[in-house]
């Protein structure tokens, strides 16, 4: 029989519905049958993509005797991180201030007032991997919970209040200078691999935040060292086994410090961040490499990730059926096994082609998986790049762009071959946060690619969110659709990063709306969010009672901070509207994050991002014409080639339109195009060159951006 969660509609807690656990979603019915019961929580908190997630199911609680266990003893929640977030961060804290580390699944015991007392991560049935096992540790905790219960609720009160003591507010100081961004290059130098890109050792994780932080910072000072190691970072990562090299996107993060082995799931929010950092690093180089990932990763997307309604689904697991077992409906699911190609598939396949493919992708008879400790890989192949079309060429006497056009043909046909294959999973919740970087993304790729099916992709999903996500009456975003339900106050991050996506949206269609509704989100986010003690945002508004503490992030991880991306959407809007209260907010936030930013910088890049902008200055370029003049858009075209990170672009149609935009944006209220041609101003801090119009007018443009 299906226990509660049957009736939830996230897919993680839908995995789970069939457990012979008694679970309860996080909410009042199961905190009054604790209290009631005067029974200790265990409180389970993962992600539909967790592949050590779906381990401990297997193990634990699919188990009958097991699930005896959690069912006598103890009331057993389950909670979905990503539609959670708030619950996550402050047992995730708990756990990280009390084992040193922390991770998913994360497994909690509580009082039934939710204050924790004792917590770790994936535990096993039983012991084993130095682990305790989780039978053995129910017993334990049963046993104290027991026959040591006073002292376990002092513990518990007295970690409780410890967790509050790590959120105390900062004192606020002075914005930091330009100085800590040059420290700030100079520690990632310091952790940088030469050799194999990206910084530090095995595993190694995209971190696109400390990528556009260097790119941004180059652009600031012209530090090549700065544009070198995000440049061979991303090529590394575009040329190892964590990008999906036949159907497009990236993988977690890899497992080796080599980029070769990943962890295959796939992360709409890696995706998004990811395609920003190629496309500026196509900007700053010129290089088309950079510019061909980006565009591969947001094709995987609008074809493999996106609601025929418009939005985003959130991942992709990492496990699937194994290759030897794809017959048998039955068969256990194993790590990546979509993904793995075995060297007897290819001659009947690709022919001809077989043998340059061999040759590219490093393709072994006997498999190529060089990390391997539990033999899930063994035969079978990992794809990476392992031949240059030059070498590949040169091995088989055939031009280069033969090459290039055979492998291409090649992977059209690997692409459809693994169509029939069981696929794994796919969560297709749609979440307002994750949807606005992917609207960043996809917007700011039809600017630099140059593609109208990717600004259609970033102006459905932002519909979609307008229509189903926002209630324009309450003032209210919710954070999840799913099935035609919609659930979830918004935090922080919704509006941050939707706000994000909208600017981004703004710029490339020129769509007064999409302005309009992120100044509007804006106002309700720090209505909702504003510290005003020491500046940012926190992440939930406070409200909710079983939430023990208002967090507010300060560190930007796999998804930057709420605080770092706002104070970077502000530094855009205060040089669109000119508010002073913007200013204001940018300066208290860079005051009361000075400790973080100048004494672990390397934890906080979005932030240093942020500040960049702040130091740069932020220009304002206009474009006056009609939006139907392809000579407008032929100029729109020259900016986006440059790299400008701390440029804003208004294009602005004489009449209404504009008469539209100069209610929030006065600088244009006065420009004019010069001899009814489309006119370009090049503005900083609301003081603009003069005008650029005429026959040679985009040279012009370009020279000027340029300079």
């Amino acid at each position: 029989m299906p226990n509660r969660l049957a009736r939830e509609k996230s897919p993680y807690l839908l995995q789970h519905a069939n457990n012979p656990v008694d679970w309860y979603p996080w909410g009042d019915e199961a905190f009054e049958k604790a209290r009631r019961d005067d029974k200790p929580i265990f409180l389970s908190i993962g992600y539909s993509t967790c592949h050590w997630c779906h381990v401990m199911e297997h193990e634990s609680f699919e188990h009958d005797a097991i699930a005896a266990i959690l069912n006598r003893d103890f009331v057993a929640i389950k909670v979905d991180r990503e539609e959670r977030p708030d619950v996550d961060r402050v047992y995730m804290l708990f756990v990280q201030a009390t084992t040193g580390s922390g991770g998913w699944p994360m497994s909690v015991w509580l009082t039934p007032e939710l204050k924790p007392f004792y917590g770790g991560t994936y535990f096993p049935p039983d012991a084993r991997f130095g682990r305790p096992g989780f039978a053995d540790v129910l017993a334990d905790v049963a046993r104290v919970w027991r026959e040591n219960r006073e002292n376990l609720e002092r513990s518990a009160d007295q970690l409780t209040g410890r967790l509050r003591g790590f959120t105390s507010s900062a004192p606020v100081k002075e914005v930091p200078g330009a100085d800590v961004l040059a420290a700030g290059v100079r520690d990632f130098e310091s952790a940088f691999d030469a050799r194999t890109g990206g910084f530090g050792g095995a595993p190694k994780f995209p971190r696109p935040t400390e990528l556009l932080f260097l790119l941004r910072e180059s652009a600031r000072t012209g530090h090549a060292r700065a544009r070198d190691m995000a440049g061979r970072t991303l090529q590394a990562m575009a040329l190892g086994g964590m990008r999906d090299h036949i159907a497009g996107g990236f993988h977690r993060y890899s497992v080796d410090a080599n980029w070769r082995v990943p962890h295959f799931e796939k992360m709409l929010y890696d995706q998004a961040q990811l395609v920003l950092a190629y496309l500026e690093a196509a900007q700053i180089t010129g290089d088309r490499f950079f510019a061909d990932v980006a565009d591969d990763t947001l094709r995987y997307v609008a074809r493999d990730m996106t609601d025929p309604s418009g939005g985003f689904y959130s991942a992709e697991d990492a496990d699937s059926v194994p290759p030897e077992l794809r017959a048998d409906p039955a068969a256990h699911k194993s790590e990546g096994a979509f993904y793995l190609w075995r060297d007897d598939e290819l001659d009947a396949l690709l022919g001809d082609d077989a043998a340059l493919v061999r040759q590219r992708y490093g393709i072994e008879p006997g498999g190529n998986a060089p990390f391997d400790p539990q033999g899930e890989f063994t035969g079978s192949n990992l794809l990476y790049i392992a031949a240059t079309l030059e070498d590949i060429g040169a091995t088989h006497g055939i031009a280069s762009d033969e090459v290039s056009a055979r492998l291409e043909r090649a992977r059209q046909r690997m692409f459809d071959a693994s169509r029939p294959r069981p696929r794994p999973q796919l969560d297709d919740k749609i979440l307002t946060a994750w949807n606005g970087l992917m609207i960043a993304a996809f917007a700011r790729g039809s600017r630099v690619l140059g593609s109208v099916a990717h600004l259609k992709a970033a102006q459905n999903a932002a519909g979609f969110l307008r229509s189903h996500l926002w209630d324009a009456a309450s003032r209210t975003l919710r954070r999840r659709y799913r099935d035609g339900d919609v659930a979830i106050a918004g935090y922080a991050e919704d509006y941050a990063y939707l706000i994000w996506g909208l600017l981004e949206l703004f710029q490339a269609d020129a769509d007064p709306s999409w302005l309009e509704w992120a100044i509007e989100l804006q106002r309700r986010q720090d209505d909702l969010f504003w510290d005003g003690g020491s500046g940012g945002w926190f992440s939930t508004t406070g409200e909710d009672p079983s939430v023990l503490v208002r967090m507010k992030e300060d560190y930007d991880g796999a998804e930057p901070s709420a605080t770092s991306v706002s104070v970077a959407n502000l530094i855009l809007l205060a040089h669109l509207t000119g508010d002073a209260q913007h200013h204001a907010r940018i300066e208290k936030t860079f005051g009361g994050a000075h400790v973080r930013i100048v004494g672990a910088g390397r934890s906080v890049p979005m932030m240093l991002a942020a500040l960049s902008a702040w130091h740069a200055g932020v220009q304002q370029i206009v474009l006056v014409g009609s939006r139907q003049d392809a000579a407008v858009w032929e100029m729109a075209g020259v900016v986006s080639r440059h790299h400008l990170p701390f440029a804003v672009t208004i294009i602005a149609e004489p009449g209404s339109h504009q008469e539209r935009l100069a209610k929030t944006i006065p600088l244009i209220g006065a420009m004019t195009m010069n001899d009814g041609q489309p006119t370009a101003y090049v503005c900083r801090d609301f003081a603009c060159q003069e005008p650029i119009s005429g026959p040679g007018a985009v040279e012009a443009l370009s020279d000027s951006l340029s300079a």
